[in-house]
């Protein structure tokens, strides 16, 4: 096909995606839609000085009425699965920003409308594309490790101030993020993992650390962190661990053991990487400590900066896929695997609510496999779940007073 026509739905995460398509060859990137006329204001002079003429909706009907061939959804996290399906229903191409779904009932409307309309869906997972956690697919792909046993994998963030907190979810009771549960948001720390080896997961344990008064007092009634035991479809055992912990600000760690070595990144140096090998991988052996090297580098790469340049890897692999590079494909996360990173969350809830029982976790790719799930809307979201709504906690809802929010909205406002 010729240049490619895209949109972005959503401005605040979505503006470093954007930084990519600003500079990106062989697409007309054509409209931005956001409700915070700010946000656009800020995209707007992004576009000036590239020279770009890009339209900026905060209607989101006119937006979807815009001449495009792909949208890049980034958008609130439990909103994306059905903005994906409309627009994939309409002829459009989808790269989704995390997570995929926020229901079971949602997975199977994903996945079938994929089906259906024949349409390009990646899950826009940038950690996959780290410096380090690339290095680890290229070695466990090579086979330094041999196949893997056991991998350990963090996503976990600290909050010491209220306004940190203020700054995610604007003092709004019923924003995503005053409504996520624990195990939820879990594709940054689980997904490379199941990147790296290509291997799915078959079944979750989960567990939960109580909410803190500190993250209840700024309007959290979630429990805090979240750790969940997953076993592989090889038999290998996988330790998630996400949250709001108190510790250095911000941790994406992977591990992993295999049958020949293991390999660790470095929890304080992002790229990177320590690895210990049986055997003889070009010309060493043994333990060793290596710099990660980009998934590649060329004049476009050099130019985004945001986590640490992974943001660019997703958008080129979709553009690519879209225009027919055969490659592109084996590195991006499809459907099926988006899936994979994202159900672990939604049924690693379900066991900590049942006691911490073990939970199968269905493979998509089998038809038969969706059927129990293709009215299962059970959630946190009240909009959503109706009476299969779950509480914000296994320790029971904790009614967070409004005043609460309201001094949360104060401080979001403070400097805007």
């Amino acid at each position: 096909m010729g240049r490619i026509k895209i949109g972005v739905f959503g401005a605040k995460r979505g503006m470093d995606l954007i930084d990519t398509l600003l500079i990106y060859p062989d697409i007309d990137f054509v409209a931005i839609c956001d409700k915070y006329t700010p946000l656009l204001d800020e995209a707007r002079e992004k576009a000036k000085a590239h020279n770009l003429n890009i339209t900026m909706y905060e209607d989101f009907e006119e937006f979807f009425q815009c001449d495009m061939d792909a949208v890049v959804l980034a958008n609130y996290a439990v909103e994306h699965a059905p903005y994906a399906i409309r627009f994939m229903e309409s002829g459009r191409h989808v790269l989704s920003e995390c997570l995929p779904v926020q229901t079971m009932k949602e997975a199977v409307e994903l996945v079938e409308t994929v089906e259906r309309t024949g349409k390009i869906y990646n899950l826009a997972e940038n950690c996959c594309f780290f410096k380090n956690t690339f290095e680890m697919y290229r070695r466990y792909r090579r086979g330094d490790i041999g196949e893997v046993t056991y991998g350990e994998c963090e996503y976990v963030h600290c909050f010491t101030k209220e306004k940190e907190v203020a700054d995610l979810f604007y003092g709004d009771p019923n924003h995503w993020r005053a409504r996520l549960y624990s195990t939820y948001y879990c594709t940054h720390s689980l997904g490379p993992i199941l990147y790296i080896t290509g291997l799915r997961p078959v079944k979750v344990v989960g567990m939960e650390i109580p909410n803190t008064e500190f993250l209840f007092n700024c309007g959290y009634a979630k429990g805090t962190a979240s750790a969940t035991l997953i076993e592989l479809e090889n038999g290998a055992i996988v330790k998630n661990l996400l949250g709001d912990l108190r510790k250095h600000p911000l941790i994406w760690n992977y591990q992993l053991y295999g049958t020949e070595g293991c390999m660790e990144t470095d929890r304080w140096v992002h790229h990177m990487l320590n690895v210990y090998t049986d055997k003889e991988v070009q010309g060493k052996q043994g333990r060793d400590y290596y710099e990660c090297k980009p998934v590649f580098e060329n004049e476009l790469t050099a130019q985004i900066k945001s986590h640490g340049g992974a943001d660019f890897y997703a958008v080129h692999y979709f553009i690519q896929q879209i225009l027919g590079d055969s490659d592109a494909a084996k590195y991006t996360v499809d459907v099926y695997q988006a899936l994979d990173m994202a159900l672990p969350g939604i049924l690693g809830y379900r066991s900590i609510l049942g006691g911490n029982i073990p939970i199968k976790i269905p493979n998509f790719r089998i038809k038969e496999a969706r059927e129990p799930y293709r009215n299962d809307v059970a959630c946190t979201d009240p909009d959503v779940a109706g009476d299969q709504l779950l509480p914000l906690s296994a320790k029971g809802n904790r009614l967070v007073p409004q005043s609460t929010y309201d001094r949360m909205r104060e401080l979001w406002l403070s400097d805007k």
